[in-house]
């Protein structure tokens, strides 16, 4: 499953200094059972928005590492919520189908 969410950076911080806190707090979840990685996208048009992506093998993996997240995690979430307001897209299934086109065919 893919926990999906918009992150807007306010003026005065940086996507950077964001992505740093990312990759510190992203790195202890990670340790969770059923934690499959982390994405962080940064928009074409706007490099003040970011789309993240935190992937898990179930729904229930996520919401448990959720209800014992370490305190690590909780401080780095909590020093960042001053500086971006994040909007939570939802929990999406892993796709049902993927069509990917092959190498040989032509249109």
């Amino acid at each position: 499953m893919h926990f999906i969410f918009e992150v807007h950076v306010k003026p005065g911080y940086s996507a950077e200094q964001y992505a740093d806190a990312w990759v510190r707090a992203s790195r202890l979840i990670q340790q969770a059972p059923g934690a499959r990685g982390t994405r962080l996208h940064r928009k074409i048009d706007d490099p003040n928005v970011l789309l993240a992506i935190a992937t898990w093998e179930t729904k229930a993996a996520r919401d448990a590492q959720e209800s014992r997240q370490p305190d690590a995690v909780r401080r780095i979430i909590s020093e960042q919520a001053e500086f971006v307001d994040i909007r939570v897209v939802g929990e999406f299934e892993d796709a049902e189908w993927i069509v990917e086109p092959s190498r040989g065919d032509s249109a």
